[in-house]
């Protein structure tokens, strides 16, 4: 019985952590999951930016009129860009 226990404790401890919100939706190494101060900054500037802060994210550069999926990847960041290549929108986790 003792013998039992003791294997219970063992896997219980080999566990992964529970997963917390944030990771399960993909949030940036600070909490960020939206960059609204790279509206204005070239693609980029602000794919350096999100990289820098989340390292590992897939960022895309989608141009104006481009379709989208509607799937929602917690390791993209979707940085939307005007004629200009500028930012024009809130580069946000999805």
């Amino acid at each position: 019985m003792a013998e039992q226990e003791n294997q219970s404790s063992k896997l219980s401890e080999e566990q992964p952590p529970p997963r917390t919100y944030k990771s399960s939706v993909g949030v940036g190494g600070d909490g960020k999951s939206k960059w609204p101060e790279l509206v204005g900054l070239t693609a980029e500037e602000a794919e350096a930016k999100i990289k820098e802060e989340m390292p590992g994210a897939v960022v895309k550069v989608i141009p104006p009129n481009h379709i989208l999926t509607a799937d929602f990847r917690t390791d993209r960041v979707r940085i939307h860009v005007d004629a200009a290549g500028k930012v024009f929108e809130t580069p946000s986790i999805g």
